[in-house]
């Protein structure tokens, strides 16, 4: 059985969070704790409830197994960048879309 860091679980939250453009006030309220434990749990200075866990898993918009040990399978790459495009500013989706597309577009 791997052992879960808190302190790599940690990194994965705060990168996440700063992937998806939330501030860690945005987090907390989203995932139903306070700003100070979201800070705690981001250093890994805290472990958290599964309750906790299924929360953050659902305002991050990543499954458990690479919240806790890394592990990310390559569908979530593309949940990703859905997800992404769904948190964007409505007015700039199109704009994203766009990028997304001259992107593929110059790589094929």
């Amino acid at each position: 059985m791997k052992e879960i860091d808190k302190v790599y679980v940690g990194k994965r939250i705060q990168q996440q969070r700063e992937l998806l453009g939330y501030t860690r006030e945005e987090l907390a309220e989203k995932a139903d704790i306070t700003p100070r434990f979201c800070y705690d749990l981001e250093l890994g200075q805290k472990g958290m409830s599964v309750d906790t866990l299924c929360k953050l898993k659902s305002a991050l918009h990543i499954n458990i197994d690479y919240l806790l040990f890394g592990e990310q399978k390559a569908l979530n790459d593309l949940n990703s960048i859905k997800i992404l495009i769904e948190t964007c500013p409505s007015d700039k989706r199109t704009f994203l879309i766009d990028i997304i597309t001259s992107y593929l577009k110059a790589v094929k």
